[in-house]
Parts: structure tokens; sequence; C-alpha cells
């Protein structure tokens, strides 16, 4: 019932930012989180953050500490992904999800984005 589409991906040299946005419709409040994913080819779909709605959680997996920042905007049921610094290996299909807490394991989010592609160029 959930519906999550994300944007804001593309292609941006190495150190540079995006931006990407994840807008939900339906019963967005029923879940108690939001998270990003990433996948590359011939790789396992890998966590990058949550955020709580309430945004007093939050959670980064250690390869991009100090560089992403997960945010939130309730009025407008929309999570953000600031990307800075961005390096080639950060190039992957990325896709938000709900999850029912600020967690890393992938099999506990329930609803699931179309994912959107960042491609970093050395």
């Amino acid at each position: 019932q959930v519906q999550l589409v994300e944007s804001g991906g593309g292609l941006v040299q190495a150190g540079g930012s995006l931006r990407l946005s994840c807008a939900a419709s339906g019963r967005t409040l029923s879940s108690y989180a939001m998270g990003w994913f990433r996948q590359a080819p011939g790789k396992e779909r890998e966590f990058v953050a949550a955020i709580s709605w309430s945004g007093g959680s939050t959670r980064y997996t250690d390869s991009v500490k100090g560089r992403f920042t997960i945010s939130n905007d309730n009025a407008k049921n929309t999570v953000y992904l600031q990307m800075n610094s961005l390096k080639p290996e950060d190039t992957a299909v990325y896709y938000c999800a709900t999850g029912p807490a600020v967690t890393t394991e992938r099999r506990l989010y329930a609803s699931w984005g179309q994912g959107t592609q960042v491609t970093v160029s050395s």
C-alpha cells in the first residue's frame, strides 16, 4: 500500500555531490523508519543509512560516515540522502525502503522503491 519513488540520481565526478529524494505515499506513517540501500552490479544489496520518521535516530554504514547525511521532511513525506565527497565505489542503484526500526537488516524492510542510478566517474 506504500509507494516509494526515488529521484536525484545521475552521473557525477569523484569528489562531487548528489542529493537523492524518496517521496512516499499511501500508508506512509505505518512504518517507524526509512532506509537507503544500494546495489552495484554483481554485489548484494547493502545498507547505507536509515532514519526514524521522528528524526531522532539515524544510522550509517561505516563506508559513508562523514560523507552522507540522511534526513526527512515529514510535511512532504520525503526522505533525503545528501551524498558528498563521492567515490567511484559509491556507484550503484540506490533504493529507499520502509522499515520497523533504524536497522541495517535488509530482511526487515517491507516496501521498496524502484531505485535511482548513481554513477561516480574517476
